[in-house]
């Protein structure tokens, strides 16, 4: 399903994209495959002055000359409207999926195609690399959690800041762990983090605002990464 609320963007940002947009076609001509958007843009919770735009670029190949061409609009973009590209080839991603099996999965799910063609409608994912993701992903959080408890050296606002930052880089795994379970949940980041305190029995309330509370933030995180590796681990 493709969710296109790029309607939604403050005008001066559509139209900063759009601009980008045209700039990619003209400089790339038939070595442009797609363009799509995708992240909080796609899932409807783009903030002004807040978010940024994520790009992917999809190239036929990506040769020295088409990639220096486009970097003066590439760094246009990312002054005028905060947005991120990341450049791949069409070939690439069809090898990749397993690599990558959330962040496809996400894009597959969620995104607004600018221009050209999605080449990601004909990959597959398979739920046995969803699952190693998923798992590295939570694993990763739970060894980088206490690190910034001792980086902070007692400062609980650089704790609770972490902790902010961290909860929601791990969005997508554990609403791709939810899936696994065959629970639905909505992709917003304030539902998936009810359904998977729900689901393992942790309160999330402290981490809607880890800064008022850190100590409880970091105590809420870290069991919720416990269950919920504990439970990927099982699977």
């Amino acid at each position: 399903m493709i969710l296109n609320t790029f309607e939604t963007l403050p005008v001066h940002i559509r139209e900063r994209i759009l601009a980008f947009n045209a700039s990619l076609e003209r400089i790339l001509g038939a070595n442009l495959v797609g363009v799509l958007l995708h992240g909080s843009v796609a899932r409807g919770e783009y903030r002004p002055g807040q978010s940024g735009v994520d790009a992917l670029i999809i190239l036929t190949d990506a040769p020295f000359d088409k990639l220096e061409a486009m970097g003066e609009t590439l760094q246009r973009a990312r002054y005028d409207a905060s947005l991120e590209a990341l450049i791949v080839t069409e070939d690439e991603i069809r090898g990749a999926a397993d690599v990558f099996p959330l962040f496809y999965d996400e894009i597959k799910e969620r995104h607004i195609l600018l221009s050209g063609r999605d080449p990601f409608a004909n990959v597959e994912v398979q739920n046995t690399h969803r699952r190693l993701r998923i798992e590295q992903e939570l694993r990763e959080t739970q060894i980088w959690l206490r690190s910034a408890v001792t980086d902070a050296l007692g400062a609980r606002e650089a704790i609770g800041g972490a902790v902010s930052r961290k909860v929601r880089q791990i969005r997508s795994a554990l609403l791709a762990l939810l899936a696994l379970k065959g629970i639905a949940c909505a992709p917003d980041f304030a539902s998936v983090l009810a359904k998977a305190g729900e689901t393992y029995g942790v309160d999330t309330k402290p981490l809607r605002d880890a800064r008022e509370a850190p100590d409880a933030a970091y105590a809420a995180l870290a069991t919720l990464l416990g269950k919920a590796i504990a439970d990927v681990d099982s699977m």
